[in-house]
């Protein structure tokens, strides 16, 4: 069993997408439909990989802007938590809200994740559900228990945490999901997050300002 997680940050606000392929089969899962879905299928083609599922940590435009177009290009299912599913259907007008045009439609969810821990499995790659609500309504992490890897969407930064001021952010339930979700699964966990370099929960715990509480 071989994994290969390859890292892209496209788009207008520098968001990080994440590809995870598996070597034997070829088949790969990628986490946040980011801008330029023509990059991330070409990605994928590059190392021979056919991206088997789609899912996204939360709905905010930058996260699923290539949802539609990546779906259309791959066929593949695409999954979000269920509480996220309003933000989604209405990307066009978040973009708006930011640029001041019409954004396009998201993509149509295949799957709604929940609140329980779920495992997600293609082949050998293997995400356990993390719900990490207050970045965003129906934020999700995913995390790779046998790579000791966690992809913290906008939950949890390098020296920071994700913003509140947006509709449906709350600090506290912020705090309390990154205390209780990603905090407990063990200094030695890398995080791959949404934006910005990657990090471990070791160094978060020590060193992140809005967690020395």
């Amino acid at each position: 069993m071989t994994l290969k997680i390859k890292a892209y940050t496209l788009g207008m606000v520098s968001t990080n997408a994440y590809l995870i392929g598996d070597e034997d089969t070829k088949r790969a899962v990628l986490i946040d439909p980011v801008d330029d879905a023509p990059q991330l299928f070409a990605g994928a083609q590059e190392e021979g990989w056919t991206i088997a599922l789609i899912l996204a940590t939360h709905a905010h435009f930058d996260h699923v802007l290539a949802s539609a177009e990546l779906k259309q290009l791959t066929g593949a299912p695409f999954a979000l938590h269920t509480d996220a599913a309003a933000m989604l259907e209405a990307l066009p007008l978040q973009y708006q809200a930011f640029f001041g045009v019409r954004g396009p439609d998201a993509a149509k969810t295949d799957r709604l994740l929940t609140t329980e821990p779920e495992t997600i499995e293609v082949d050998s790659i293997k995400l356990e559900t993390l719900y990490t609500p207050g970045h965003a309504p129906g934020h999700i992490s995913f995390y790779m228990p046998d790579e000791k890897i966690v992809f913290s969407g906008d939950a949890l930064f390098a020296g920071s945490i994700g913003r509140t001021d947006l509709p449906g952010g709350d600090t506290r339930l912020l705090l309390e999901s990154i205390s209780t979700k990603l905090l407990s699964l063990g200094d030695n966990v890398t995080v791959f997050s949404g934006h910005g370099q990657q990090t471990t929960i070791g160094r978060e715990r020590r060193q992140n300002p809005y967690l020395q509480i």
